[in-house]
């Protein structure tokens, strides 16, 4: 345990997290960083140099790293690193490389052989995914594509998947991506509208996915501001005893003769358990064999 200041320390590149939306959220240890760092790169410097400001903190050189000039940026905090400074990164809101920039700086800066600390805060999916109440796997996906079509293969590419899903979507989406979600997901799984996260008019809304257009419809205030949405993971069809002794005999007979694959695919065609049991199960009976 650290009960000391942290200053940033040279030749490292610190990944800093900052508040998504209560600028009270930003650490003790991202103060430490940020007051100490000799550059602070940063995705979009005036909303940066707002919260320093807030924080009575003198910075350091800011300097920008956005989508747009990450690589060439990343090339001279490298070179600052090399001359032995301390470097910080911070994104506009939440936890940089999350579905804001950041990746390309922390891979460029292993490649060179530098050491890389993240300094851990707030995180849109990880706020949600705490007050989601969703047990198990779940798959972050972020922003999904904006036009329709691709967005559509997307989903149709997810329905299959065990997992819960989580996404973020802007306010001028939402309506036709929830549509697109209760088109290829169904309606029974629930969806949780995380809104606003920490911010004034934060709101969280839980209902199944058929009735989400409808929530939706029926205050403006509820298409306002930045989402998160959490959708539950499907619920796993119950096959009875006899169900899966007999899935099992066929497997069994299938697997003396036909490859793993084509075995598990006849059986779930002769019994009609869900294909994807019938090829765990499978899996299971040829690691026994």
């Amino acid at each position: 345990m650290f009960d000391t200041p942290q200053p940033a320390r040279p030749g490292v590149l610190h990944i800093v997290a900052t508040p998504i939306g209560n600028l009270r959220d930003l650490s003790q240890r991202a103060l430490d960083v940020l007051k100490t760092a000799d550059i602070i790169a940063a995705e979009d410097t005036r909303t940066t140099q707002g919260l320093l400001n807030l924080h009575q903190i003198q910075a350091g050189k800011l300097t920008p790293l956005h989508d747009h000039n990450e690589q060439a940026a990343a090339g001279r905090l490298i070179e600052s690193l090399r001359q032995g400074k301390s470097v910080a990164y911070v994104s506009d809101a939440g936890t940089p490389g999350i579905s804001d920039p950041g990746a390309r700086l922390v891979a460029a800066t292993r490649a060179a052989g530098f050491t890389i600390t993240p300094i851990p805060g707030p995180s849109a999916v990880a706020a949600a995914l705490s007050v989601a109440g969703i047990e198990g796997a779940w798959m972050f996906i972020g922003f999904m594509p904006a036009k329709p079509a691709a967005r559509r293969r997307m989903l149709e590419g997810l329905a299959a998947r065990a997992d819960a899903l989580v996404f973020y979507e802007a306010p001028h989406r939402i309506e036709e991506t929830v549509d697109d979600l209760l088109a290829a997901l169904g309606g029974d799984r629930t969806i949780l509208f995380a809104r606003e996260l920490t911010k004034k008019f934060e709101q969280l809304h839980c209902c199944p996915l058929a009735e989400a257009p409808a929530w939706l419809a029926a205050d403006d205030n509820h298409r306002r501001g930045e989402f998160v949405l959490v959708v539950s993971a499907p619920e796993a069809a119950v096959e009875d005893d006899s169900q899966t002794r007999e899935t099992r005999r066929v497997l069994d007979i299938l697997l003396e003769e036909l490859p793993l694959k084509q075995a598990a695919h006849l059986a779930a065609r002769i019994t009609g358990a869900r294909k994807n049991a019938v090829y765990e199960l499978a899996l299971t009976l040829k690691k026994q064999a």
